[in-house]
């Protein structure tokens, strides 16, 4: 095996692909080759490395030095200073955001101060294209030890004591899942995971699946292995096509080296996985809508119970778990249980994966302790508010998620602190909204949303959002009426207990939590006609605006 005294790592996750990696990687090839460091420096691309909003980024190792916003034309540089010379190349170093000073090595990137890398623990320092790299860094060593020596049994009660939560939403406790699929009588079983990553703004899932496939081919083999089931099913996003042609790679070759089809590893346990890409609808990130997908039905959800655990995909037990909750799955496996859950709170282990958007310092994917203060998040992660603004709140859950004032910063970041405030962690949404952001407005368009995004099945869902956007819409045009904030309020009390899928019951989220925080801007809108963050156009010229 050849040895390298440097390797060039190139972010090609998806941010980075459309800002222009893979010339700027073709360059470094090319300098390379002028300089005849072939057989000294390795170029390899990586998954998504977290800081999006910087790329195109290489990060030149044994050094560790991060380059961004690299272009083709600075490859020339790079290589002439710092791979021949070794010379860092300042002006393409990342800057602190306060003192504009340059941070040479990527470990001492404020950002990742406060991290713990578990479900994103290889994206962005393996090839996903390579099986051998993921082998390197402990891969399907958590498969070989479940097959050599655990039962079931075992295996499920390992997945129970990690305390780990469903990171799709709803937060259910994943060990407990596996054991009511193991437990239902059926001789044919399911594993799907679910890719169907429709909340704007969110992207850890697809990240995973482009920077480290193999975690979640080898997690959905044990999974299987803990259920009694011989197939499983990738549900992936038809919008993430560079996560379907990694991922579908990554199977091929986990075939090629025993670890998925028959007789893995000689054990008698034998698996096979499946792709199906599903057309996009946000409905089909709930369970039964999927499952109707995959079975190439239209993809409306259904009644509960029976539970995808007793009756699922063609009528057969099926366990269903999303992306981050498998990829937490191999390390739990092989540092154990207490590894696992000594990290988080008492009720929210482990860590979770939340992606910063909106206007913040540093956006991107981080992953941090479950019940991390949301105010370390925002400020010692993410840098603070971009140009400096106050900030007005977060936006968590996405659209169908709530606000978490200004006020409330110091919350700590678990399902059950969340939830008192009106909101949930959901997917992983944090969305960060300035003083001249207009809630009511922004309440609009993720209306805008839910109405577009509904499968239409149940009247709740297909009239009662179409209802509450009408309302919404007149508001911000300055028609709004007194009696506006009872009818959403009436409005969104019956969607959410009668509304059929969980997707529909929490469209009204939003509303309420603008109505619960912000209501003296809603009143503003409707008494005053005067939009404080003089964002809503129809509102801009009336009087109380102009004095």
């Amino acid at each position: 095996m050849r040895c390298y005294r440097a390797h060039v790592l190139v972010c090609a996750g998806s941010a980075c692909v459309t800002l222009g990696c893979h010339p700027v990687k073709e360059a470094i090839l090319e300098g390379i080759k002028r300089h005849r460091l072939e057989e000294e420096i390795k170029v390899v691309e990586t998954g998504c490395m977290g800081f999006c909003e910087q790329g195109p980024l290489i990060v030149v190792y044994p050094e560790g030095v991060m380059y961004c916003r690299v272009q083709a034309e600075d490859a020339a540089v790079i290589v002439s200073e710092h791979l021949l010379k070794g010379r860092v190349v300042e002006r393409l170093l990342y800057r602190d955001t306060d003192t504009n000073k340059p941070i040479p090595f990527m470990k001492d990137q404020p950002s990742l101060s406060k991290q713990i890398k578990v479900a994103m623990r290889n994206a962005g320092f393996i090839n996903p294209e390579d099986i051998e790299e993921y082998i390197a860094n402990e891969g399907y060593f958590a498969l070989a030890k479940v097959l050599s020596g655990m039962s079931p049994e075992a295996v499920i009660n390992e997945i129970k004591d990690s305390g780990l939560r469903g990171r799709g939403g709803a937060g259910f406790l994943t060990g407990s899942k596996w054991e009511f699929t193991n437990k239902a009588q059926g001789a044919q079983k399911y594993v799907v995971c679910n890719g169907d990553e429709g909340v704007p703004g969110v992207f850890m899932d697809r990240s995973i699946l482009e920077g480290d496939p193999h975690s979640v081919i080898e997690a959905m083999a044990i999974a299987g292995y803990a259920i009694g089931a011989d197939q499983g099913y990738v549900y992936v996003r038809a919008e993430y096509p560079l996560a379907v042609e990694k991922l579908r790679h990554a199977i091929n070759q986990a075939r090629e080296y025993g670890f998925l089809g028959y007789n893995i590893l000689g054990t008698g346990f034998s698996f096979e996985l499946n792709i199906r890409v599903g057309a996009g609808a946000f409905v089909c990130g709930e369970e039964t809508a999927l499952l109707a997908s995959i079975e190439g039905r239209r993809g409306t959800p259904k009644p509960r119970p029976p539970f995808p655990a007793n009756k699922g995909l063609w009528g057969a037990p099926t366990l269903i778990n999303n992306v981050e909750t498998l990829a937490s799955i191999p390390p739990i496996i092989l540092k154990g249980s207490d590894w696992y859950a000594s990290m988080g709170t008492e009720k929210s282990k482990g860590t979770k994966v939340f992606a910063l958007t909106g206007r913040i310092k540093r956006p991107g994917l981080i992953e941090v302790p479950m019940g991390m203060p949301l105010r370390e998040i925002i400020y010692d992660i993410g840098g603070g508010v971009l140009n400096n603004k106050k900030l007005k709140a977060v936006l968590a859950g996405g659209p169908v998620g709530g606000f978490i004032p200004a006020d409330y910063l110091d919350v700590s970041m678990d399902y059950e602190s969340v939830a008192e405030l009106g909101t949930l962690i959901g997917s992983g949404s944090l969305s960060v909204i300035d003083e001249d952001t207009c809630v009511v407005d922004l309440v609009k368009f993720f209306m805008e949303f839910s109405c577009e995004e509904s499968c239409g099945k149940c009247t709740p869902c297909r009239e009662g959002l179409k209802r509450m956007l009408e309302i919404l819409t007149r508001v911000t045009e300055g028609k709004g009426q007194e009696r506006d904030i009872e009818d959403l309020e009436r409005l969104s009390d019956f969607i959410k207990n009668t509304a059929l899928c969980g997707l529909g019951q929490a469209a009204p989220s939003p509303v309420l939590s603008m109505l619960r925080y912000f209501r003296p801007e809603f009143e503003a809108h409707i008494r005053d006609k005067h939009c404080p963050a003089s964002v809503c156009a129809a509102l801009l010229d009336s009087p109380c605006q102009s004095a």
